[in-house]
């Protein structure tokens, strides 16, 4: 049997409350400067919580989805012989017009159709998964995954109402007295190639894993099982052990149990080396994009690795017993290895976990 295809990503970009562009999504995290702010976009008068990190330029998703894939093709090289072989997948946050969203970004943008994806805060990481495995199964040659997420007033609402949103403006994972997540905007773009086609290389998607936890529809599983399954099958698909990885983008929100939960699944995943694993969360900087912030959240990781800077986790209060992590605090460290996971979690018990290398 031939040696599965390896997949390279040979491009990204995102914007978010940080700027536009992926250096700009460098320059931000590694600042450590939180992006949140009062909420201008609607009206929060009746909610408990006012701030969140968005752009104040953002145009109409369908335009910023399509400017984000044609710089993403641009800068990969992809000329429109080349979209017309590829796939191209979309996650987004689901509603009755997501069919004609999703058309309409394939048509604008070259593709001869596109797949989409709904499953809340794991969609872009499913998606990336999805593409990888396409093109490791020889099913196409290149893949485009696309993710927006652009804050607005139901999702706001209904965080919100759950009171999931912190309460003192500050987005503090891992922390001692954190308070909850802050919403904030999302767009990106990854381009995955075969490696024997790709001509502009930037790192590596070398292992990725999912897991369910069958749990609670909104609770995660306090052992964090499903997400170390999801670890552990992204480092088995590699071929690398737990002391290879220098860094984990992690999933956590700074909510209390769903941190806890990761804290204990990086534990159980990585074993004695998670004492010094360095671990951040960066939607203490730029907030939690939803459907979109796993690609987000890749791009960030990327760039951090092959930069060989790592973004601190922002909101530090103090130490959690409930997780005992090597979290980056105060400075970018830098980074030790060349291998990073970046890992997402939704309700419903899903999780994800991508595991990239610098090129």
């Amino acid at each position: 049997m031939a040696e599965p295809a390896h997949v390279r990503i040979t491009a990204v970009h995102a914007t978010s409350a940080l700027g536009r562009g992926a250096e700009a999504q460098l320059a931000g995290v590694l600042a450590g400067v939180p992006a949140f702010r009062p909420v201008r976009r609607f009206d929060t008068g009746p909610r408990r919580v006012d701030a969140a990190a968005t752009l104040p330029d953002a145009g109409d998703l369908a335009d910023e989805l399509a400017e984000a894939v044609e710089t993403a093709c641009r800068s990969a090289g992809l000329d429109t012989g080349r979209r017309a072989g590829a796939a191209l997948l979309l996650a987004v946050h689901g509603g009755a017009d997501v069919p004609a969203l999703a058309t309409d970004l394939a048509t604008a943008t070259g593709f001869p159709d596109v797949r989409t994806y709904t499953t809340a805060c794991v969609s872009a990481t499913s998606a990336v998964a999805d593409a990888a495995a396409l093109i490791r199964r020889g099913d196409v040659d290149r893949a485009v995954v696309a993710a927006g997420y652009l804050v607005e007033p139901d999702q706001y609402a209904l965080f919100d109402a759950g009171r999931a949103l912190a309460t003192d403006t500050a987005v503090r994972p891992f922390s001692a007295g954190r308070t909850g997540l802050l919403l904030g905007d999302g767009v990106a773009a990854v381009v995955l190639e075969r490696a024997d086609v790709a001509r502009r290389p930037v790192a590596d998607l070398l292992g990725w894993g999912r897991a369910g936890d069958a749990f609670h529809p909104c609770q995660p599983e306090p052992t964090g099982r499903g997400l170390a399954r999801a670890v552990t099958a992204a480092l088995n698909r590699a071929g690398l052990s737990a002391d290879d990885i220098g860094y984990v983008n992690a999933n956590a929100t700074g909510t209390g149990y769903s941190d806890a939960a990761e804290a204990a699944a990086l534990r159980a995943a990585l074993g004695p080396a998670a004492e010094g694993t360095p671990v951040s969360s960066t939607k203490a900087l730029h907030g939690h994009a939803l459907e979109a912030s796993g690609l987000l959240e890749l791009v960030v990781t990327v760039l951090a690795v092959r930069h060989g800077k790592l973004p601190v986790n922002a909101g530090w209060l103090g130490p959690d017993p409930d997780c005992p992590l090597d979290v980056i605090r105060d400075a970018p460290r830098p980074a030790a290895t060349r291998y990073a996971l970046t890992l997402n979690a939704a309700f419903g018990g899903a999780n994800t976990a991508l595991l990239v290398g610098a090129a």
